[in-house]
């Protein structure tokens, strides 16, 4: 049997698409926490919270209507993004001038609220939702069974994160999104809704987490826990990466995931922390982060 560095070659692809997957989820999270932070400097620590509301609404769907998995892939996003929306314009508005940690407070008592309501009705174990037909199975690689549904996750979640990249960055709408954040009243004189546009912003970015939500159902349990195990790492994921850096976002995520991944095939007992370990050091070194901009 091939080996690399005195490990089972299938063991070691299996752990790197592991590594890949959960890349994935954190890149579009941090995708959604860097776009939310960039453009309207909140951090938002609801944003698990969304993720996990996500999940729960494409369980829903299915569970209660019999709306099957495609159809949930758009519409829970759509649901979660209005939440978020009418969630900023009756909280978050008030906060814009204030210090960031009030924002963070705010958003993370939601996520407590969010949680509880959850746990209250579905208690804390978690609800199974079966893989679509047309993605269950796996293709043979030669050297590796890689199973559908994975390849899936992966391929969308580079899609939504790269086209929101492209949007953002090199687009005349991204233009007018960050204008409008940067320098509200020279924007607002040109006739645009900047509120409207900072609304819009904000529930955008929570959509991103329940698409990452509706992702996760077939691979994980859907529970009222799953935000909160996975929100410290993705904002350790977006502070390597930069606060407010859409590509470091991405890059990072994926990087983190990838390398997460890896460490339990040669130091399993360090998996839980080499996020964080990460984290320490590119603190020292480059307190902005790989991708950010040193103020």
């Amino acid at each position: 049997m091939t080996e690399i560095f005195g490990i089972p070659i299938q063991a070691f692809l299996g752990q790197l698409l592991l590594g890949l997957v959960n890349g994935s989820f954190y890149a579009v999270l941090s995708l959604g926490l860097a776009v939310i932070f960039g453009l309207l400097n909140i951090i938002n620590f609801a944003h698990g919270a969304m993720y996990m509301t996500g999940a729960f609404i494409t369980w829903m769907g299915l569970q209660y209507l019999g709306i099957n998995y495609w159809f949930m892939l758009i519409l829970a996003p759509i649901i979660v993004g209005l939440f978020g929306i009418v969630m900023e314009r009756l909280l978050l508005k008030h906060l814009y001038k204030l210090d960031h940690l009030y924002g963070l407070l705010l958003t993370f008592g939601l996520a407590m609220l969010i949680e509880g309501l959850f746990r209250s009705l579905y208690g804390v174990s978690g609800q199974p939702y079966n893989t679509p037909p047309e993605l269950q199975g796996a293709l043979n690689l030669g050297f590796m069974f890689l199973p559908v549904y994975r390849g899936w996750v992966i391929v969308a979640s580079l899609i939504v994160c790269f086209a929101t990249w492209f949007v953002i960055e090199k687009t005349r709408l991204g233009a007018l999104l960050r204008a409008g954040t940067e320098n509200p009243k020279l924007v607002e004189a040109f006739g645009v809704n900047v509120p409207l546009v900072v609304t819009i912003t904000y529930g955008f970015g929570v959509g991103l987490a329940g698409f990452a939500g509706v992702l996760a159902a077939p691979v994980l349990q859907v529970s009222p826990l799953m935000g909160s195990n996975l929100i410290i790492v993705v904002f350790a994921v977006v502070v390597i990466g930069g606060m407010g850096s859409i590509l470091g976002s991405i890059v990072t995520g994926l990087g983190l995931g990838v390398i997460e991944g890896l460490t339990k095939v040669f130091w399993p007992q360090a998996s839980n922390t080499v996020v964080f370990i990460i984290m320490v050091i590119v603190l020292l070194l480059r307190p902005a982060g790989l991708f950010g901009k040193e103020k």
